[in-house]
């Protein structure tokens, strides 16, 4: 209790001028509501989130697990980034239909597009739990005694929480496990694909724009959400009827100016803004270069197959695009932590810290905390790096390698369960690999195969790999498996499975590729991972430890947010321009005109569609310009990170301003550290959304659903009536 008491009246705080946070929105009203106002917003944290009336949590749902969507229409017409909805637009594409190529629009509700599997979520209620979830776990004579009592804990306050039948409740963790919170949600699983605009606009700019600024890009797609008779959650059905929200957002039509109040609201994913400084350092000198490298040479093996073969282009985008975000996000985020000198700032938040321990006599308690996090992470270094790089190649980044593993992973499961479990498991990988083969290229696969297992072998510590495959000729080991495996075709694959659980383990013991995944996952499961989870169970301890020590000693200005968790946050800023070096100054819009600029004919990055160019020649943007020039992409100072893809930016009003899709490179460091003067999130314009829909797509019927709004000339209108009736009081 002493802790929650700490945690509120840190909520209680005021909030200063950088504006870095990702805040819980039940919580707002004792936090952050006063500053929002003076930055502009016009709203309360009750027109925000409320659990008794409709709010703007009640427009903001889950994308799918791994984004973030806004309702805007009152018939569930749902907003959300191209990048977000590539995957289903990617299914639903073909050579004779390429929707990635041509842009997808539905004419009516019959012809939206079914998506099995895809999901999004709705928050219902947030409720502290924390009191019920440690309850009698002071008494555990161990941390992993004190886990179990948690989880123990955690599924019975689950169970125990009123629903209704098509609800469900999750626990979420926060401040490291000082403070746990619980989620009653809805879960929607009828999601129709509307309409996407071409990748030419969708990825304007694709892989080299991405992460920078200025951008272009129309990063946007639309789908529906679709219930029973009852407006409730329901798998696909013909008699689906579209969702009517509890609430959606209006779209605004007067656009942003510099310093103008912008609140993002989604499901932000992982931060770690309290490590210690030995933390980052690892992160920069070791595993970020050991990642990027990885995806690296795994990138350049697919962009070289996917420059000369539409069929492999069309096949490995989404694949291709997945892997490169996050190795250039790696890149910008150890530049950015070097630039600011990151590790130096922690260092020395760290000698403040220890002051603040000294002279609070609590030197018992936490004198010691930095010393062992030195230790742990100097042990914890090289099972961390084996870790990353395992997960990158038998994951990620190699099909075989992350097919085959799925295999050894299902004899595990024969191994530990038996017969039936093996079954159900061989089931269910059929079914996943006959969706993945269809967008598998051996040709391609084998290439990235080559290189990626070599840098595994060079990078990984050499106490974790046998000699005899160290020493391998990786070119001849590669062109034995692709030429004599049955992980290299699905139809091949299907055969392997065949038969009784052990005339399937007997024939992939003899599988070629199999027998390479097996020999290195068992490397992995045996030399690796146990110590690689106690050690991280160990820096976990001290790193909860660590937060409750800065929840009690951290002073008043500290403002200790809690790290994003995938859970729904909000973060608020202005728009504002930066200045990422020096005599550089970068402005806050960008416009149409810039498309043309860097336009390319024939590249697949910067080639644009005939239509959009003769819109821009001819200035025929509608009634969505600004001073006769076409706004696309904006910047602010937001706190956001990936799972922030596809928020709404939502201005002073609780109006749809436009929808968030990046950062700037020199600022994604924020995960780790939050610099206000570099830090800036990249949003699409929402009149750019309007004016692809509207006079590009020509779906008109998609604007008419809308609610198109003018708050600034509606506030500038009432400033003008308040006014006149002063002047009307005077003169009587």
């Amino acid at each position: 209790m002493k802790i929650i008491r700490i945690l509120l009246f840190l909520f209680a705080l005021p909030m200063f001028s950088q504006q870095g946070g990702m805040w819980i929105p039940s919580l707002l009203e004792g936090m952050n509501e006063g500053e929002m106002q003076t930055l502009g917003m016009q709203m309360s944290a009750e027109d925000i989130y409320s659990v008794n009336q409709s709010s703007l949590k009640d427009a903001v749902p889950h994308f799918n697990g791994g984004c973030t969507s806004e309702v805007i229409s009152p018939k569930g017409l749902l907003l959300t980034n191209h990048h977000c909805g590539y995957g289903q637009i990617q299914s639903h594409s073909s050579v004779e239909n390429d929707y990635l190529a041509d842009g997808f629009w539905a004419k009516n509700l019959s012809d939206e597009l079914a998506n099995p599997g895809m999901t999004v979520t709705f928050i219902v209620e947030i409720k502290d739990v924390t009191t019920q979830v440690l309850k009698n776990t002071e008494n555990a004579s161990s941390e992993e005694e004190k886990q179990q009592m948690i989880a123990q804990n955690k599924q019975s306050v689950i169970a125990s929480s009123p629903k209704e039948e098509w609800q469900t409740n999750r626990i979420s963790t926060f401040y490291d496990g000082n403070q746990f919170m619980l989620f009653k949600v809805e879960t929607f699983k009828d999601i129709r694909l509307v309409g996407a605009p071409p990748s030419s606009i969708g990825k304007f700019g694709s892989d080299t724009d991405n992460w920078m600024w200025p951008r272009h890009t129309g990063d946007f797609s639309l789908f529906r959400i679709y219930a029973d008779k009852n407006n409730r959650p329901a798998e696909y059905s013909e008699n689906n009827v579209p969702y009517t929200p509890k609430h959606y957002l209006p779209v605004s039509l007067d656009g942003v100016a510099e310093d103008d109040f912008t609140l993002v609201f989604g499901f932000p994913g992982t931060t770690d803004e309290y490590l210690p400084a030995v933390a980052v350092e690892q992160l920069v000198e070791t595993i970020n270069p050991a990642r990027i490298g990885l995806r690296e040479v795994a990138l350049k093996e697919q962009d070289a197959f996917m420059r000369k073969d539409q069929q492999i282009k069309i096949q490995y985008a989404s694949k291709y695009a997945r892997i490169a975000n996050y190795y250039k996000k790696w890149i910008g985020e150890s530049q950015g932590l070097k630039k600011t000198d990151a590790v130096g700032i922690k260092r020395n938040q760290e000698k403040q810290f220890t002051q603040r321990v000294k002279a609070k006599d609590l030197e018992k308690e936490y004198g010691s905390l930095l010393t062992d996090f030195d230790n742990a992470y100097a042990e914890f270094e090289d099972y961390n790096l084996a870790y990353n790089l395992f997960s990158e190649a038998f994951i990620r980044n190699v099909e075989l390698l992350k097919n085959g593993f799925q295999l050894y992973q299902l004899e595990q499961v024969l191994e530990a369960r038996g017969e039936q479990s093996f079954n159900d498991r061989k089931a269910n990988i059929l079914e996943d690999f006959k969706a993945s083969y269809k967008d598998y290229s051996a040709q391609v696969d084998e290439k990235v195969f080559e290189k990626v297992i070599e840098f595994y072998a060079q990078n990984t510590p050499k106490e974790f790999l046998s000699q005899e495959f160290i020493k391998k000729d990786k070119s001849q080991l590669t062109k034995e498996i692709y030429n004599n495996s049955a992980l290299t075709t699905y139809s091949k694959l299907e055969e392997l499975l065949e038969g009784s659980s052990e005339e399937v383990v007997e024939k992939l013991n003899k599988d070629e590729g199999y027998q390479l995944v097996k020999e290195l996952s068992k490397e992995f499961f045996e030399n690796v991972l146990p110590n690689y989870r106690s050690k991280k169970l160990e820096i976990d301890a001290l790193q909860k430890t660590y937060m409750k020590a800065l929840l009690e000693l951290s002073p008043k200005e500290a403002r200790l947010f809690p790290n994003a968790n995938g859970t729904l946050r909000v973060t608020y800023g202005q728009v504002k321009g930066y200045s990422p070096k020096d005599a550089v100054r970068y402005k806050p819009v960008s416009y149409l005109e810039g498309v043309r600029e860097k336009y390319v004919p024939g590249d697949y990055e910067f080639d644009v569609p005939q239509k959009l160019l003769d819109l821009i020649d001819n200035k025929d943007y509608g009634q969505y310009a600004e001073n006769g020039k076409m706004p696309v992409n904006f910047i602010g100072t937001n706190h956001t990170t990936g799972g922030n893809s596809g928020s709404p930016v939502i201005d002073a009003q609780g109006n749809l301003i436009g929808l968030n899709f990046d950062r700037v490179w020199e600022g994604t460091m924020s995960d780790i550290y939050y610099d206000p003067s570099i830090s800036r999130n990249i949003m699409v314009d929402a009149r750019y959304i309007l004016f692809i829909i509207d006079k590009y797509a020509g779906a008109t019927h998609l604007i008419d659903e809308m609610k198109l709004v003018h708050p600034k000339q509606q506030n500038s209108s009432d400033k003008k009536k308040k006014k006149r009736k002063r002047k009307s009081k005077k003169r009587k």
